[in-house]
């Protein structure tokens, strides 16, 4: 992509961010039309993971979830856009939710790592966290090739004073001193290099997950939190938060205890509202060596 292309599509998504809430929306339902009857974006790779993720459902629950997918994934594109720009009340008013775990990890001098999965919209979630958490917020995040995309995503997830790191380097940067606990950001439910995974069956598949977050959490003492954001389905764009505890001593828990603890409680919350997820990822397409 030329400069002066990149420099056009991120005025755009600026002018973009400050639209009203209601044509963020308008646009989300014409996106959804588009990308799930007009060309079909990776409809082969939604359908197939949703299938065998969900033997035992029917094809028209199938196709029903799939076309909730795209409505969803459509409100996530254009949601995250308008995050740009919109302001701190009302990032804070889109999520509802106890934290006051988080607060006493806080009081208690206690660094956290939130294990997370994409659920819910995850930029909302870096945001909130930015703004409500009392820890010093670290969020681990894959640089993208494109360094305009890339500047104006670090743009939009630091606005509130969130730090990012690059994955690499999140060993390197809990070394460091700090003036006050931190709470590490990860959400590890991509697909990894299938001979540094953690295997286990998820969604009724072989699955690999990434090791990071366990040998971070052990490295470093942390307490260990799962957090998930199911959508709240009579208010559009609003999302509740649910914090469990993994643990607040790891050392008591055996090897890859940790992984599983999170693995099944996102499995837990995938089924309970099945369309918020990121199907169209080949999460599967590695297997197990």
């Amino acid at each position: 992509m030329s400069q002066p292309s990149r420099k056009f599509y991120i005025r755009l998504l600026d002018s973009l961010s400050r639209m009203s809430w209601r044509s963020v929306h308008r646009c989300a339902n014409f996106l959804t039309f588009l990308i799930s009857r007009v060309f079909g974006y990776r409809s082969k790779v939604v359908l197939q993971n949703l299938n065998l993720s969900f033997p035992n459902k029917s094809e028209v629950e199938i196709k029903t979830i799939s076309r909730q997918f795209y409505h969803h994934l459509s409100d996530l594109i254009f949601e995250t856009i308008k995050y740009r720009t919109c302001p701190a009340e009302e990032v804070l008013e889109r999520i509802e939710g106890d934290i006051s775990l988080v607060d006493r990890l806080y009081g208690e001098g206690k660094n956290i790592l939130f294990l997370m999965g994409h659920r819910g919209n995850w930029e909302l979630a870096n945001l909130f966290a930015s703004l409500r958490f009392s820890h010093e917020c670290l969020v681990v995040y894959r640089p993208l090739a494109n360094r305009a995309f890339d500047q104006w995503f670090l743009d939009l997830r630091t606005r509130f004073g969130a730090k990012l790191i690059p994955m690499d380097d999140i060993a390197a940067e809990l070394r460091k001193p700090r003036e006050k606990p931190y709470v590490v950001v990860l959400a590890n439910d991509q697909s990894p290099p299938p001979e540094s995974a953690h295997w286990t069956t998820f969604l009724s598949q072989d699955t690999g997950f990434f090791r990071g977050g366990e040998i971070l959490a052990r490295r470093n003492d942390l307490a260990v939190l799962y957090a998930d954001f199911s959508r709240i389905e009579d208010k559009r764009g609003f999302f509740r938060v649910e914090i469990s505890l993994i643990c607040e001593n790891c050392k008591g828990l055996p090897k890859n205890g940790i992984l599983e603890k999170q693995i099944r409680l996102l499995e837990r919350d995938i089924r309970a509202q099945p369309f918020n997820w990121l199907w169209s990822h080949r999460r599967w397409k590695h297997q197990r060596p």
